[in-house]
């Protein structure tokens, strides 16, 4: 089950601080530039055992004044919507303005639990600033200061206090197989075209979130839970806002998935949104297929496709281990393609070397071309063996982990998946000391 907290308020109170704190990063604050980026508004967390994501709306705020509200109240639908906890953050030194009254109205109606944060409280001076915030109805108010950290333990207490811990999603071994994309590339219709082949074998599973419906799938020698998300709630006047609604959805489905299935239109491209959900993917160390629908559409020489793979690679890179299919889900060309890569990838992700056949293929292979002198020292690897983890995680013991580069790795991760395939999956190397 993924845990999600949102962090909401008015611009310049300290959200980005304490998402930066949150997820334990050192990042500048929100510039201000408009869209979705991997990691200034997505992270990790973990606090007492129990890991959760953190979403911090700020920075979607965009326009004039004119248009504040407006924007504020669709941060909160947001969040309310999507969250499972929501922290509201206010800034002591400014006390309650309107648009802070706005955003309380609007989330002391919903039925998520609401944390009201007084930041900027960086000394116990200023403890007695934050009795006005009482005012905005909320039984507590947790004084922090999120630059220097004080406070932000308590917070996190309650925080998790409401959160479940990590366990498996299902207990059926079935994978899940998230369909994720942009808005209006075809994740329903591709969903629809799959179940509406023999839907009486289709049974509906409830979905982690209103908006997540998950279906089983078990037809033609496949069989996946289905997690659509292209079910979403149509919210007036969100064009400005549709790339994060449509990030915030996919990282729900990401985090519940084993297999992930990014849906890009032909007709647009290969575009930075695209890129960001797959980041999401890689991050969650979940398998990837890349399936280009509405290639009916478009008009093709010798090399098209090619090309367009091509294109794709060079954005991903260094990771490009990954089935391309191009598909048209209205002519149903190639769907079942499609299911094939996402089954060859999960099939890929479950995949358990023997300790022994590692070390015997590529221990010549590194003593053939062992990792450069750095420094002045010689790096010996010795033995290697695989993580007993959810993806592939190999460990490489050698006596100087800290000297090897990043082209070395890339070395190695490469006749890794020469020699045992494991296409549509991050690759995790660890170098430890012997």
């Amino acid at each position: 089950m993924s845990n999600i907290l949102a962090i909401v308020g008015r611009p310049n109170v300290g959200k980005s601080t304490l998402f930066n704190r949150l997820i334990g990063k050192r990042q500048a604050i929100v510039e201000e530039s408009s869209g979705v980026t991997r990691d200034r508004h997505y992270g990790k967390s973990d606090w007492n055992g129990i890991s959760f994501s953190v979403i911090d709306t700020g920075g979607y705020v965009l326009g004039s004044e004119d248009i504040f509200e407006e924007e504020i109240r669709k941060q909160v639908d947001l969040a309310i919507s999507e969250s499972d906890v929501i922290v509201f953050v206010l800034d002591t030194r400014d006390g309650v303005t309107e648009p802070d009254k706005d955003v309380a109205q609007i989330l002391r109606k919903s039925e998520k639990p609401v944390l009201l944060v007084a930041n900027k409280v960086d000394s116990t001076l200023q403890i007695h600033d934050i009795n006005e915030f009482y005012e905005l109805g909320f039984e507590k108010i947790y004084p922090i200061s999120a630059i220097n950290g004080s406070g932000t333990g308590d917070l996190l207490d309650e925080v998790v206090s409401y959160f479940k811990e990590s366990e498996e999603e299902t207990e059926t071994d079935i994978p899940r197989l998230a369909i994720v994309g942009r808005p209006n590339v075809g994740k329903s219709s591709f969903i629809n075209t799959l179940i509406g082949v023999e839907r009486n074998i289709v049974t509906d599973i409830p979905g982690t979130t209103r908006d997540t419906i998950h279906t089983r799938y078990n037809s033609f020698g496949f069989d996946f839970i289905l997690v659509d998300t292209a079910g979403l709630r149509k919210k007036s006047k969100v064009s400005e806002n549709i790339e994060f609604y449509s990030v915030m959805r996919s990282i729900r489905a990401i985090e519940n998935s084993d297999v992930c299935m990014l849906m890009v239109d032909a007709t647009q491209g290969f575009e930075s949104q695209d890129l960001n959900i797959l980041h999401l993917i890689e991050k969650n160390r979940k398998s990837l297929v890349i399936v280009v629908n509405k290639w009916d559409l478009i008009s093709k020489q010798t090399n098209t496709h090619i090309e367009f793979e091509n294109l794709i690679r060079n954005l991903t890179a260094p990771f490009t281990d990954y089935h391309i299919i191009f598909i048209s889900v209205i002519k149903k060309q190639r769907i079942f393609k499609a299911m094939e890569a996402a089954s060859e990838a999960f099939k890929n992700k479950t995949k358990r070397i023997a300790t022994s056949k590692l070390n015997d293929i590529l221990l010549p292979i590194i003593k053939a071309s062992p990792p450069p002198i750095y420094k002045g020292k010689t790096i010996s690897i010795k033995y290697i063996t695989q993580l007993p983890v959810a993806f592939p995680a190999f460990v490489f013991y050698c006596n100087l982990p800290q000297y090897i580069r990043e082209p070395y790795k890339r070395f190695v991760e490469n006749n890794l998946r020469k020699h045992f395939g494991f296409t549509g999956n991050p690759v995790q190397l660890y170098f430890r000391k012997k």
